[in-house]
């Protein structure tokens, strides 16, 4: 049995689909009949019948267990999971964690379901709504094309109009002088902003002998310090397209320094970061965040060299405000209710009509499928990111698809079952050599492949015949373009259902039988099944059908030479 609980000592023994096991032990727990009971529930979530199968997963269950026996014990209950009543399972929940409470809900369900005895009102409550409902772990799905274009394009219309402001800037910041000797300007305040660093508008009146209300009276400090120094609007615009462009984690992203930025030319950039869940990773940048990460480097160069030592190597750095004085690094005000803001600001919709809903984790799940797979599917291996088996990725990315890709996999998949089908079909064998049993016995082949009296006679009479069979239209282009002769190889009409066998072709299906032979003995079993498996089976039951004495003739011809089979020097045996 996959999961068994003990009694003595009182515990459950798991074993898993990946044949490991585990045991825990749970004596000297308090209520250890309800401790039971909930162990007898854990094990119908156990592999197979339900969906924990690791030791970690069943770990959290039986930490809860202990959770729940202890916080009820001093809640004065002692009997057995039947006498649980609903005030006091709701009490429990109700002061609970979440995990504790989903994973104690699950076993007392599993308890009811393995035939145990619960009170209705408990039943009900395990049942019904979470008091601490648990954040969806479901993949979110990705924008649509339209979607994710708009969002782009916004991200870039931001990112270009605030870098060109900060080029202007900084020209005029070198045309400027101190403007309590030379005036007031935009050129003079922006020169004094770029020596002096974000300091505030009471900051900037010292500096230049005046009073805070003074330089609000004359104005212009607020548009000089948004054009120099980047704020949390223009970091949000960054880090989205950065995100957009390389499809790196959100927490990957948030947590980058300086550091982090390996350069390997003038072009190409190896950055590392850390994956939340996981640990350190590195990605080559596609060549369009290389360039925005040298704008971004370039924009944010001014305030970098005001920053403080601790903030320095952060590299999304950024003003708490238009003309304020703190600058933030990983903390702040970036999070989700901002972007919401950025997104109304810019006026970013969705299908809907309503401002986009931005998850960056879904940036980067739209990343993933809207990058053209061709790059990794030739690299023998299945998956994106290397943390994750393609089974993951499977259902992450490739069931997380945009109506275009959806219709293209759909395809595939159709062709994928017509090629099935048409593999599943018996051979096509006539026993007579002539075109009335031809007809006569394949009335549906016949109306299928639209064979008129004159082609009959040529497949009967042998005018069509390749190595292996009768071949009905060589220019149908089912292997190869259409219109041009078929360029499969000899085996491959075997499972053709263009292909009809008749006696005269028995001494070639013997030698292709041979040849077989002489594979399974050069090859690995995995390869051989991989590469001439169905054929090699398939020859045999066309063989089957001919009359023995026919079978029995044509072996006498066979020598068991490779000069026998039309074949390329890669697929000689000897």
């Amino acid at each position: 049995m996959p999961a068994e609980v003990t009694r003595e000592p009182l515990g459950i023994a798991c074993t898993f689909s990946d044949g490991t096991s585990a045991r825990f032990a749970l004596g000297g727990l308090p209520c250890p009949e309800l401790a039971k009971d909930l162990l007898a529930g854990l094990a119908e979530l156990v592999h197979p019948h339900g969906t924990l199968d690791s030791a970690g997963s069943v770990e959290h269950y039986v930490a809860s267990v202990r959770h729940m026996t202890r916080q009820l014990d001093a809640a004065g209950f002692s009997g057995s999971a039947a006498r649980l009543r609903r005030a006091q399972a709701a009490r429990y929940w109700m002061a609970a964690p979440g995990p504790r409470e989903a994973c104690t809900r699950r076993m007392l369900l599993g308890f009811q379901a393995a035939g145990g005895t619960l009170d209705a009102g408990v039943a009900e409550l395990a049942a019904g709504r979470a008091f601490n409902p648990q954040r969806s772990h479901r993949q979110l799905p990705p924008y649509s094309e339209t979607e994710w274009a708009l969002l782009a394009s916004a991200c870039e219309a931001a990112v270009g109009e605030s870098f060109a402001a900060h080029k202007q800037a900084l020209a005029a910041a070198g045309r400027g002088r101190h403007p309590r000797e030379h005036g007031w300007s935009g050129d003079n305040l922006r020169w004094l902003l770029a020596r002096t660093g974000p300091v505030g508008i009471v900051a900037f009146g010292e500096h230049l002998g005046c009073s805070d209300n003074v330089v609000r009276q004359r104005g212009g400090v607020l548009d000089a310090s948004r054009d120099l120094f980047p704020g949390v609007h223009v970091v949000i615009a960054y880090r989205l397209l950065f995100g957009i462009y390389s499809g790196i984690v959100p927490d990957g992203i948030d947590d980058l320094v300086t550091g982090d930025i390996d350069w390997a030319g003038d072009s190409v950039i190896l950055l590392s970061y850390v994956k939340g869940r996981t640990a350190a990773e590195s990605l080559n940048l596609p060549r369009q965040a290389v360039r925005l990460l040298e704008q971004w480097l370039a924009h944010s160069a001014l305030l970098r060299s005001h920053a403080g030592p601790e903030h320095r190597s952060d590299l999304w750095l950024r003003l708490n405000k238009p003309g304020g004085t703190r600058i933030w690094a990983k903390g702040g005000a970036a999070g989700r209710v901002a972007i919401q803001r950025w997104v109304v600001r810019h006026g970013v919709t969705g299908d809907d009509g309503q401002p986009l809903k931005v998850h960056r984790s879904r940036i980067r799940t739209t990343h993933q499928s809207m990058r053209d797979k061709r790059a990794w599917a030739g690299r023998g291996r299945a998956t994106i990111d290397p943390n994750h088996s393609p089974e993951v990725e499977g259902d992450h990315y490739l069931t997380a698809t945009t109506p275009s890709q959806r219709q293209a996999a759909e395809a595939i998949v159709e062709d994928a079952q017509h090629d099935l089908l048409r593999r599943a079909l018996p051979p096509t064998v006539v026993s007579a050599e002539d075109a009335a049993s031809l007809a006569r016995g394949y009335p549906e082949l016949v109306a299928s492949l639209g064979l008129s009296d004159t082609v009959i006679a040529e497949l009967a009479g042998g005018e069509r015949d390749v190595f292996t069979a009768a071949c009905a239209d060589q220019l149908s282009g089912l292997h190869g373009p259409p219109g041009k002769a078929c360029p499969a190889r000899p085996w491959v009409c075997l499972l053709c259902p263009l292909a009809i066998f008749a006696p005269r072709h028995a001494p070639n299906l013997l030698r292709l039988k041979a040849f077989f032979s002489r594979q399974w003995q050069q090859m690995p079993a995995a390869q051989f099944m991989a590469v001439f498996g169905p054929y090699s089976q398939r020859v045999g039951q066309v063989l089957d059908r001919f009359n023995p004495a026919v079978v029995t003739r044509a072996a006498a011809s066979v020598g068991g030479r490779d000069d026998e089979i039309p074949l390329r020097p890669e697929e000689l045996t000897r």
